[in-house]
């Protein structure tokens, strides 16, 4: 693999169409990210029509720019503006603003950006490293494990989703439903479809995603746009002693690891993985009391694990085809775009796509690092600029997107339709992202559920006799029922205080 990846690495850099393209890349995804509002899911939904023409490898030179820099991007604004520009971001404001305000603006996003790639980087060679070894243990997966492996997909997202895991559970069935609209797979029956020619071939996920989490943010932006500009802090010195750089060697270690892990299980996402590395580094320090106050291990820690969620997130996307979060849900659209299927045979039938996929992720961190600080002028040029103009011209590219995906108008009514849906559930209080994961397994589920009951002659117990697809039931119904364990055990505690 480290040959491919090589061979990969010195294609890209010899080839200056891909260098170009992977600087573009980390040049949109940065502005991109750095703009409130627009997240990483958002910036690769809206950008994802741009590489429907390339090869598959050339379109991850590009996208892996995008995504790779706009987690980046959302500290930018997380620090100068104290309004983070991605959820993975929302840690980062805590220090990074304090600091902003006593006039070390350029040196917090230097820390940040050093953080950041060291934190891609340490989850690129995990990546690495790990998914053979899921790929090793896949290979005994059958219809089964596939199945369970789906719910256990959605089951995760359900529980981490804001909110109830209830919302979430209905949320991600509506999903499956809507994964069902079309041509039956295996009997070639029509479902769902009303009578209209266009839903024949299903709701394609690009246009659902890109109204769902592109159009329904802008719409809420609208909704709370301010007239007034923020003043932003002035960035002057940009590099900080290099004594301080060294002495946090040990935050940003531990933040990769959390941001790794925690990103490699389905659905976690960055929010929680910066969370915990925050939480973990005032755990640690001898002075908590400075966190909050311009402390840069407070910094330090969230970057490296919200870049780190990178590398995480691809492991169950590559190698079980369940994506980890909603931004590699777009990328793993890109691959199926392109025909190409995530999972255990995508390594054994292209691996050199694969080494491909890293090698890409490498060129976009390496990137990013070098025009992350060229950037940041321009880009708070850019955050004074009025927000209006730049929501507006987002809309057009969400509209053009949509229809250049198969240069259909039906596919830019469901991404209206659903970038109407994606603002009804913000009012609502409803998890947008169990939709688009339904969308995804709710097709594997069915085939993989279908085809286990017709080798069982209909009977369930295929699913308890597998150990693999036993272990992921009994893990799904844990993961499901522990918000009432612990119910019954706060309710428990209660009563024995007051007994007492």
């Amino acid at each position: 693999m480290f040959e491919l990846f090589f061979a990969a690495l010195q294609n890209i850099f010899t080839d200056p169409f891909l260098i170009t393209l992977a600087v573009v890349g980390v040049f949109f995804g940065t502005v991109m990210g750095a703009i409130p509002g627009i997240s990483s899911t958002m910036t690769l939904a809206i950008l994802l029509p741009v590489s429907f023409h390339m090869d598959p490898e050339t379109a991850m030179v590009f996208l892996m720019a995008v995504f790779s820099s706009s987690v980046f991007g959302g500290s930018i604004s997380a620090i100068l503006m104290n309004i983070p520009g991605t959820p993975g971001a929302i840690v980062t404001q805590l220090d990074g603003y304090p600091m902003a305000k006593k006039g070390q603006g350029g040196y917090a996003l230097t820390y940040a950006l050093i953080s950041s790639t060291v934190g891609g980087l340490i989850g690129l060679l995990l990546l690495m490293l790990l998914a053979p070894m899921v790929i090793k243990a896949s290979m005994n997966f059958r219809s089964p494990e596939f199945a369970m492996a789906a719910i256990f997909g959605l089951t995760m997202l359900a529980y981490s989703s804001p909110g109830s895991t209830f919302r979430g559970i209905v949320v991600g069935a509506i999903g499956i439903l809507l994964g069902m609209i079309g041509f039956d797979a295996m009997t070639d029956v029509l479902r769902f479809d009303y009578g209209t020619v266009f839903l024949q071939n299903g709701i394609h996920l690009v246009p659902l995603s890109v109204g769902l989490f592109g159009l329904s943010e802008i719409l809420k932006n609208f909704t709370s746009i301010k007239d007034k500009d923020q003043q932003l802090p002035k960035i002057e010195k940009l590099i900080p002693p290099f004594n301080k750089i060294m002495s946090l060697w040990k935050s940003i270690l531990r933040g990769s690891i959390f941001g790794t892990f925690i990103g490699a299980i389905p659905a976690a996402g960055s929010a929680i993985a910066v969370a915990i590395a925050y939480a973990q580094e005032m755990k640690l320090s001898k002075n908590p009391e400075n966190f909050g106050k311009g402390e840069i291990k407070g910094i330090a820690a969230p970057e490296a694990a919200n870049n780190a969620c990178v590398g995480g997130a691809l492991i169950p996307m590559m190698t079980l085809g369940i994506p980890g979060d909603t931004m590699t849900a777009i990328l793993m659209a890109a691959l199926l775009l392109h025909g190409l299927q995530p999972g255990p045979f995508l390594f054994q039938n292209n691996p050199g796509f694969v080494s491909y996929v890293y090698s890409s992720l490498f060129v976009a961190i390496l990137f990013t690092l070098i025009f992350g600080l060229i950037m940041i002028k321009f880009i708070v040029k850019l955050l004074n600029s009025p927000k209006k103009i730049v929501y507006i011209s987002i809309i057009v590219l969400c509209i053009s997107g949509s229809f250049a995906i198969r240069n259909l108008i039906s596919d830019v009514y469901v991404m209206i339709f659903f970038g109407l849906v994606g603002y009804i559930f913000f009012l609502a209080k409803l998890p947008p992202a169990p939709l688009a994961f339904g969308l995804i397994l709710g097709p594997v589920l069915e085939e993989n559920l279908r085809r286990s009951l017709i080798i069982s002659r209909g009977s369930w117990s295929i699913f308890l006799e597998r150990p693999g697809s036993l272990f992921l039931i009994i893990f799904c119904l844990v993961v499901l029922l522990w918000p009432y364990f612990k119910k019954i055990k706060e309710s428990y505690n209660t009563k024995t205080v007051e007994n007492s």
